[in-house]
């Protein structure tokens, strides 16, 4: 098994983007076997719990209160309305409740409120992530207590490209909380964003800043652009997809042995092109009808296109007996999945 390195330089990681794209997808799947069960996709649901009015000027968001998208400002949810969220993401196969404030950073009196919601999903048996902005020392020490078990903060993109994005926070702030969240002994969900107009070179640094951490994130977000009209990257050109399977690929060899999470964008892929990303290393997605506040593909077609490719959601089986939909609601276990029929309707079923 190749060690798992925190010592990339910005040049090996370019030359793996200039691999032929096969080579390099062979390389990645061959490295994402020596860490994961390759027909395993972790799945999760994400949800809004407050939304809108960010004083934040991330150009890519519809939530930042500087930009005119038509969204409608959400003050947090009830505590009621996010566990009934919860319960039914984990009847319908999730594993991991994910919950996204749209705040620059949290007031001790929000982070109450949140630190309920994150008992009430854990007692449901779901793993939590919270992503909340950023984070002073004793907040993400409160958040551990509380039994967070993630806290997602992104880096967006690189190092260099970080000012044409955001003005409001730089990227040392970024980096300040997740050092904090490290410190406090929770697991990290830190990726980024491409197709925002971007060069590779940018992408190559988004991904030297991930791999090079003192701990890789557990769990590593690659979004690809949803171009929001409002927003100041509602023109950007769209990434070339190929290009988006390379970012996926390196992000799988440079971080072995994190979850590689296909994540917002996916709406506007074609089945063929998640499932290169899948064959290239991508193992988690999120699933529901929104992505925060942007369209996600319906759970149904996730499901049929698990069935097609014979993918099973990791830890779906209990999920699934619970809701009624038999053992595997996402697929049957991994070693069954050589059964999958061309219907979607027949083995490895995803209802």
């Amino acid at each position: 098994m190749d060690p798992i390195r925190h010592d990339w330089t910005r040049d090996e990681l370019a030359n793996l983007f200039d691999l032929p794209l096969l080579d390099l997808i062979h390389r990645a799947g061959s490295v994402h076997r020596q860490h994961f069960d390759a027909r395993e996709v972790q799945v999760s649901t994400l949800l809004s719990i407050k939304t809108g009015a960010c004083p934040e000027d991330c150009a890519y968001c519809p939530q930042s209160a500087h930009f005119k998208t038509g969204l409608d400002v959400e003050r947090l949810l009830p505590l009621d309305v996010v566990r009934a969220s919860a319960a039914q993401a984990k009847a319908a196969g999730a594993t991991r409740f994910c919950m996204g404030a749209a705040w620059r950073s949290p007031r001790d009196k929000d982070l109450d409120a949140v630190i309920e919601m994150v008992q009430a999903v854990r007692e449901l048996g779901l793993e939590t992530c919270v992503t909340a902005g950023m984070l002073r020392a004793d907040q993400a020490q409160r958040l551990q207590a509380s039994g967070l078990d993630y806290y997602n903060h992104n880096l967006d993109t690189s190092p260099e490209y970080y000012g044409d994005i955001i003005t409001t926070r730089t990227f040392e702030d970024r980096l300040d909380t997740l050092a904090a969240v490290r410190d406090a002994g929770m697991k990290v969900c830190c990726g980024g964003i491409v197709g925002m107009n971007e060069a590779r070179a940018d992408r190559v640094g988004l991904l030297h800043a991930l791999a090079t951490l003192p701990r890789h994130p557990e769990s590593v977000p690659i979004n690809l652009l949803v171009r929001v009209p409002g927003t100041p990257l509602a023109d950007a050109p769209s990434l070339e997809p190929f290009e988006f399977v390379r970012t996926i690929a390196v992000a799988r060899i440079a971080m072995p042995a994190s979850v590689v999470r296909l994540s917002a964008g996916r709406e506007g892929m074609s089945e063929e092109l998640q499932a290169l990303c899948f064959l290239a290393g991508a193992n988690s997605i999120f699933y529901g009808e929104k992505l925060l506040t942007t369209d996600n593909p319906e759970a149904e077609a996730d499901r049929r296109l698990f069935a097609k490719l014979g993918l099973v959601g990791l830890g779906a089986e209990k999920a699934g007996e619970k809701a009624g939909l038999g053992a595997g609601g996402w697929g049957e276990k991994a070693s069954d999945c050589g059964k999958v029929a061309d219907s979607a309707t027949q083995e490895c079923r995803l209802p």
